[in-house]
């Protein structure tokens, strides 16, 4: 027993010397921890097996458990005395070994704090400096090796000049020109003179090309100079790209995609091969069309995958979408290719009223200034001309040149009261919205007498109605207050009631003959909605709309996950290649992708 102790306390001793040189103090004083605590384990199994063998009478019961012990607290002893004693002689090193200037090798190299490895405070800052350093290397390396070129180019001038010098001193030493320049000057040999004068002029013609080359080197007038044209020239061409940049924007932002003309042309197709199934002539106006006890949408748009996902979405976040109504109104060349559309589906029960402008009457240029404005010719010079450089001499307000803000289809919004006489309220809503909960709500909020419901997009100086109108003009200064905040359009509530008492179509009216010249706003139908509903229009909680996802990529998820409509005005429409990816599953939810005419169009969204 006594010789299988000392091997065993042989064994540990030197595991202690191999584990000293793999940890820190810290380190050690944890291993030591756990080894006394192995050892005690042990005891007590030395002990239970002492317990066990008391039957056996070859050992007394008291000499049995005296060598246990003894052996046990040996052991535990000898642990703790060889663990102090190499923390001293490790102490005692590492002192040693700093006061040596850190010049200890063997164990200190291997003996590094391993939680001061892992956090550092340090390293950031050790980072930095060496980060700087390599750039600032990196910098005088640059200009040395500019500065060597600048010498060399020096030399080269030089040498190039003393060369030049050199060859009119050799000219007028010729030996055939020194008679020229002696005392006898009674007899001038006219060939030898024209000979002379012709070598001089050439070498005067290259010394003053030199020189005038070589002059920027220390002129520095002519190089400030230079560098100021230089940096009007760049201007000019930065401008001019600016220009051609966002002129092809705004035709990437209105062209017609191929997949939505291939749907558009199928759909059409489909209608003039069975006509009977679409259209409508001939047959009675359903009665919940009219009714004002259901909830009302009117959706104006040229763009049939737009308009069926409005509809799709607002349908699908209905609590009861058979009470609601959307009357879809189109231009007649895009009327067949929504009458299929809004027929191949029953859009969960709701009723869906396709029409085509013309089929309203009253819409026309003897009453609508827009059509009658649309007529002139000056008008219709400044919107269609095709020229690039005519095109996009007035950047800032470039969008509002789109023939699209003359369309009699983005000036129905003013007439709403006659299109739909027997209704009382009505929701407007842009063919680039997704809706994403159940409107209802809209028609319980109180009007106060109001004519319009919209979400106020002021914040700060920004969206004032400095920034739509001209306040120079004596009749907007007079009226407006350029500080009075602007709204939205894309989901506004309209009283119709309350829009027939206040005349707000008069209104308009009058408004939109006076910017005939395009000296009160430049055009569009947020600045004649500004005017028109001045005083008639009431705040709704931000919720119910989030503008913005057509331009703005910092709108945060939370926020669009809370609006009740999503609204993607801007130039980068979902439907396009330019939208943007982040926002754009929001739209391509809704689309019907199980029609076969949408199928067969091969939409990439």
């Amino acid at each position: 027993m006594r010789n299988l102790r000392l091997n065993f306390l042989s064994f540990f001793a030197k595991k202690v010397v191999i584990e000293k040189t793999r940890v820190h103090d810290f380190d050690l004083l944890s291993w030591a921890s756990q080894r006394v605590t192995l050892l005690l384990n042990q005891s007590n199994i030395t002990l239970s097996e002492a317990h066990t063998k008391m039957v056996n009478p070859r050992f007394p019961r008291s000499t049995i458990s005296t060598i246990t012990l003894s052996s046990s607290a040996m052991s535990i002893a000898f642990c703790i005395v060889l663990a102090l004693s190499f923390l001293v002689t490790h102490s005692h090193s590492s002192h040693h070994t700093d006061a040596n200037g850190g010049a200890a090798h063997g164990f200190e190299s291997t003996r590094r704090p391993i939680l001061a490895l892992k956090t550092d405070p340090l390293k950031p800052r050790l980072d930095q400096i060496r980060k700087q350093a390599d750039d600032h290397r990196s910098l005088a390396l640059l200009y040395a090796s500019y500065a060597r070129k600048v010498k060399l180019e020096s030399s080269k001038l030089v040498r190039v000049l003393a060369e030049l010098s050199r060859n009119f001193m050799a000219l007028m030493n010729k030996p055939k020109y020194r008679p020229l320049f002696g005392d006898d000057l009674s007899h001038i040999d006219e060939s030898v003179l024209r000979q002379l004068e012709k070598e001089v002029k050439e070498r005067i013609k290259t010394t003053r090309q030199v020189i005038g080359d070589a002059k920027e080197s220390f002129d520095n007038q002519l190089k400030i100079q230079k560098l100021k044209d230089t940096i009007f020239s760049v201007n000019e061409q930065l401008t001019k790209a600016k220009k051609q940049g966002a002129f092809s924007s705004l035709i990437a932002a209105k062209s017609i995609s191929k997949g939505l003309h291939c749907l558009s042309m199928r759909l059409m197709e489909e209608r003039i091969a069975h006509p009977e199934k679409y259209s409508d002539e001939g047959k009675p106006t359903p009665p919940e069309v009219q009714d004002p006890k259901l909830y009302h949408y009117a959706l104006f748009s040229d763009n049939v995958l737009a308009a069926s996902v409005v509809v799709n979405s607002a349908m699908k976040n209905a609590k009861e979408p058979h009470k609601h109504v959307f009357h879809v109104v189109t231009d007649k060349m895009n009327l067949g290719a929504m009458q299929v559309m809004f027929k191949l589906k029953d859009y969960s029960g709701a009723h869906i009223e396709v029409k085509a402008v013309e089929d309203y009457k009253f819409l026309n240029s003897s009453y609508v200034p827009v059509l009658r404005q649309l007529e002139s010719a000056n008008l219709q010079r400044f919107y269609f001309e095709n020229k690039l450089e005519n095109a996009t001499k007035d950047t800032t307000n470039m969008k509002f040149r789109n023939p699209k803000y003359l369309s009699i289809l983005n000036h129905l919004r003013f007439y709403l009261p006659e299109m739909y006489p027997k209704l009382h309220k009505i929701l407007f809503l842009d063919d680039d919205i997704v809706v994403q909960k159940d409107l209802t709500g809209l028609w319980k909020i109180d009007m106060d007498g109001k004519v319009n419901g919209a979400v106020e997009t002021c914040f700060g100086s920004f969206h004032r109605y400095a920034q739509y109108m001209n306040f120079s003009h004596p009749l907007i200064r007079e009226k407006f207050s350029p500080k009075a905040c602007a709204w939205a359009y894309g989901m506004n509530f309209f009283d119709l009631d309350a829009w027939r008492r206040t005349k707000c179509t008069e209104e308009y009216h009058y408004w939109q003959n006076l910017n005939e010249n395009r000296t009160l706003w430049k055009l569009g139908t947020l600045p004649p909605g500004l005017i028109t509903y001045y005083s008639t229009t009431k705040p709704l909680h931000k919720s119910w709309h989030v503008l913005g996802l057509g331009y703005n990529p910092s709108i945060g998820m939370d926020e669009i996950k809370n609006a009740a409509v999503v609204h993607f005005n801007g130039n980068m429409k979902p439907w396009l290649d330019i939208a943007m990816s982040q926002f754009k599953p929001l739209w391509t939810k809704y689309v019907d992708y199980e029609l076969e005419f949408v199928r067969a169009c091969n939409f990439d969204f």
